[in-house]
C-alpha cells in the first residue's frame, strides 16, 4: 500500500509539473521588457534601425514612412542585408481596410540559365559572388512603398541612413566581426574590400566594434536619389511622381549604369535591360482563418504559405488539450510543418512564370484535412512527401513522374548528401548545413495609432556581398535558392527574369476585420517554424506577445535547405534546453534524434494591437540584437 501511494504521488507530481509547463502564466517573466505604446511602435533588427523609425514617427510620419526609414538604416548597417538585396512586405491600409503585398524580390539576370550553371560544374547557383546575384530589389521596394502608401518625401525618410553612411556610425560587433571573418572572400571582389576592410594590411583589417564606420559611396548613391526627387519637385511634379523619378534614376539612369558596369567587371551577368525591365509588384496576399483570426502571407514565390498550410492542418488537432510543449504537441506540430514544407519544396515558385503553381489546391481546407489524415500521429515519418493538391482544384498534376521519384533528401550523387539514417555510426558535420539552413536576415515591424501596420522581412546582400562598382550597393546572393533540375523542384528552376523561391516571410493577422498583429523573424528555413509556434503560443495558450516571442521553440531540419547544397536532415529535432527529461524520452521513443540549445525562439519581432485599451504592444525576442522603441 505504501509503495502504491508513493507511486501515485510521483505520478501526481509529474502530472502537476507537466500541467504547470503547459499553462504559461500571465505573470511569467521575460528576459526583455514588453513594449507599450499609445501612438506608435517601431521594432527591427538593430536598435539604431528602430531609432531611425522613431525619428520619422516623431516628425509626423505614418508606419509606412517609418518602416522605409528603418529599412534604409538597417541596409546601411549591413544587418544581414545590403541595399541591393530584396524586400518583402505586407501593409495593412486602414483606409482600404485590406492587407497589401509588396514583392520587391529581384530576378535572375540575362544568361542565368540552368545550362549556364551546369556548364560551370555547379549543381546549384553559388552561395556567394557575382553569379549568386539577382537584380537589386530593396531600393525599388522602399520607393514604391513610400510613394504609394507613405506621406513623406524620400529626402526625409533617407535622412537617417544618409547621415549614418556619410558621417559614420558606431558599428556593432556582429557586423564588424562578420567582415573580419570573411575577409579572404571579400578580397576577391574589387569594390567590396575598400568598404568592408578599411584597415587593409593590418592584423585586423575590418573595423572594430564601436569604430565609426563610414560609407561615402553609399551616401552618394542615396543623395543621387534625393537629388532626382528634388529636381522633379522643382519641375512641379507631385510627391509620388518625384519619388518615382528617383526610382527611375536607380533602375534606368546613371546609378543603374554603374551597377551594371561594376558587376560585369567582376564577372556578373547583369545588363542594363535587366534593371530597367524589373518592377516592384503590388500583390493580393493569401490568407487563411485559424480560430477566428485571419492570417495573411505573400504569394507562393516565398515560403509564407507554409504557415497557412500548417495552420489548416493543425486546426484538426486539439493542441490546447495536448499541453504546451508536451511530446504530443511537439510531435504534432513537427509533422504538420514537414508536410507543408514538403509541398513547398516541390510546388512553390515564381507565379509569374509557367508552369502555374497549384495554389487553390494547396490552400484548400479539404487538402489540409487529407494531409492531416496522412500524417503520422505517433512516430516521426522521415520519408514525408509532397501531396497532390491538383485533385483539390479539379486539375491534373503535370509532374506525376517527378512526384513519384521525390525523396526528402533529393537525388544524391555523393556522400555529402547522405543522411544520418543512411550512414549508421557516421556523424555528419552539421556546421556548414546549420549555417546555411538558418541564414539570417532582419525583420521590421511598424504600427501607428491610425491603424497602419507594416511587416517587412528584407534580406540579401549580407556580409560578404559583392559591391556593385562605386555605388556602395551590396548585391543579393539569392540566386542560390533556385535549382537547376526539375527533379529538385519543377517550379523553381532558374531562368532569366524569374524570381527564386525564397524563405523571407512577413506576416499580418486580422481579427474581426481589424489589424491584430504584425510579426516576422529571421532565420532562413526556420522562419515559418518559429512564427507558427509564436502564433500558437498566443492563440492557443494565451501568452503575451513578449512571452511568445521568447518561447522555448523547436526546429525540424527535415525539409530541404534553401541554401548551399539544398540538403536535409530527416528526424533531427532541435529542442530548447528547458524541455524536461520525460518529454525528451518520449520524443526519442518516437524516432527523433535530439539536440539542444539555450535559445530557440528565433529573433522574432512583433506588434500586437490591444483593441480593448486602444494601445500597442511590441516585442523583440531574447534571441538576437532585435529591439524596438515606442511612444
Amino acid at each position: 500500500m505504501r509503495a502504491s501511494t508513493t507511486a501515485l504521488s510521483s505520478v501526481a507530481l509529474a502530472c502537476a509539473l507537466l500541467a504547470a509547463s503547459a499553462r504559461p502564466s500571465d505573470a511569467q517573466r521575460t528576459e526583455r521588457p514588453q513594449l507599450h505604446g499609445k501612438h506608435w511602435i517601431a521594432v527591427t533588427g538593430k536598435p539604431l534601425g528602430a531609432t531611425a523609425g522613431a525619428q520619422i514617427f516623431q516628425q509626423g510620419g505614418n508606419a509606412v514612412d517609418a518602416s522605409v526609414a528603418m529599412l534604409a538604416a538597417v541596409c546601411t548597417m549591413w544587418d544581414t542585408l545590403g541595399c541591393g538585396g530584396e524586400t518583402q512586405a505586407l501593409i495593412y491600409h486602414p483606409g482600404l481596410k485590406k492587407v497589401i503585398g509588396i514583392n520587391a524580390l529581384g530576378v535572375a539576370p540575362t544568361g542565368a540559365t540552368a545550362e549556364f550553371y551546369k556548364s560551370k560544374g555547379m549543381r546549384f547557383p553559388p552561395e556567394f559572388g557575382p553569379l549568386a546575384a539577382v537584380t537589386p530589389g530593396t531600393p525599388g521596394g522602399m520607393m514604391v512603398m513610400l510613394a504609394e502608401y507613405g506621406t513623406m518625401s524620400l529626402a526625409q525618410v533617407l535622412a537617417p541612413a544618409i547621415q549614418m553612411a556619410e558621417e559614420g556610425y558606431a558599428i556593432e560587433a556582429q557586423a564588424a566581426n562578420g567582415m573580419e571573418s570573411n575577409k579572404a572572400r571579400i578580397k576577391q571582389w574589387k569594390y567590396s574590400a575598400p568598404v568592408y576592410l578599411p584597415h587593409a594590411g593590418e592584423a585586423r583589417e575590418a573595423p572594430s566594434a564601436g569604430e565609426i564606420f563610414k560609407q561615402p559611396d553609399l551616401a552618394a548613391t542615396f543623395r543621387k536619389l534625393v537629388q532626382a526627387e528634388a529636381a522633379a519637385l522643382k519641375a512641379k511634379k507631385s510627391r509620388k511622381e518625384a519619388i518615382y523619378a528617383a526610382y527611375d534614376r536607380f533602375y534606368k539612369g546613371d546609378i543603374a549604369d554603374e551597377i551594371v558596369r561594376g558587376m560585369q567587371e567582376q564577372g556578373g551577368l547583369f545588363t542594363k535591360a535587366d534593371l530597367a525591365n524589373w518592377q516592384v509588384k503590388i500583390e493580393e496576399p493569401y490568407s487563411t482563418n485559424y480560430r477566428g483570426i485571419d492570417v495573411y502571407k505573400l504569394p507562393i514565390w516565398q515560403q509564407g504559405p507554409v504557415l497557412l498550410q500548417s495552420l489548416n492542418i493543425l486546426e484538426h488537432a486539439n493542441l490546447k488539450g495536448m499541453g504546451y510543449n508536451s511530446a504530443q504537441y511537439i510531435h504534432t506540430i513537427y509533422q504538420a510543418m514537414n508536410l507543408a514544407y514538403a509541398d513547398r519544396d516541390f510546388y512553390y515558385g515564381d507565379p509569374y512564370f509557367p508552369p502555374e503553381e497549384p495554389v487553390a489546391g494547396l490552400m484548400s481546407k479539404a487538402y489540409a484535412k487529407a494531409r492531416w489524415d496522412q500524417m503520422s500521429h505517433d512516430r516521426n515519418d522521415p520519408g514525408v512527401r509532397p501531396g497532390d493538391p491538383y485533385a483539390f482544384q479539379g486539375g491534373t498534376n503535370p509532374f506525376t513522374d517527378l512526384l513519384k521519384r521525390w525523396s526528402t533528401t533529393g537525388p544524391r550523387s555523393d556522400s555529402a548528401r547522405r543522411t544520418a539514417s543512411e550512414t549508421p555510426g557516421e556523424a555528419l558535420d552539421n556546421s556548414a548545413f546549420d549555417e546555411a539552413f538558418t541564414k539570417g536576415t532582419t525583420s521590421i515591424q511598424a504600427a501607428d495609432k491610425n491603424g497602419w501596420m507594416v511587416s517587412i522581412t528584407p534580406s540579401g546582400g549580407w556580409i560578404p556581398a559583392v559591391i556593385a562598382g562605386r555605388t556602395g550597393i551590396g548585391l543579393s546572393q539569392r540566386a542560390q535558392s533556385f535549382v537547376t533540375d526539375a527533379e529538385d523542384g519543377p517550379y523553381n528552376v532558374i531562368e532569366p527574369g524569374k524570381r527564386p523561391r525564397v524563405t523571407l516571410t512577413p506576416t499580418i493577422a486580422l481579427k474581426d476585420g481589424e489589424p491584430w498583429m504584425a510579426f516576422s523573424v529571421q532565420g532562413g528555413d526556420t522562419q515559418d517554424q518559429d512564427l507558427l509556434q509564436f502564433f500558437l503560443a498566443m492563440v492557443e495558450f494565451g501568452q503575451t506577445v513578449q512571452q511568445a516571442a521568447e518561447h522555448p521553440g523547436f526546429h525540424s531540419y527535415q525539409m530541404r535547405s534553401s541554401f548551399g547544397e539544398h540538403d536535409a536532415r530527416p528526424g533531427r529535432l532541435q529542442l530548447n534546453e528547458r524541455i524536461p527529461d520525460w518529454v525528451r524520452d518520449d520524443l526519442r521513443r518516437r524516432g527523433y534524434a535530439l539536440e539542444f540549445a539555450p535559445r530557440t525562439s528565433g529573433p522574432i519581432t512583433a506588434i500586437w494591437m490591444d483593441r480593448k485599451h486602444g494601445s500597442l504592444w511590441g516585442a523583440a525576442s531574447n534571441f538576437g540584437e532585435d529591439y524596438g522603441i515606442s511612444w
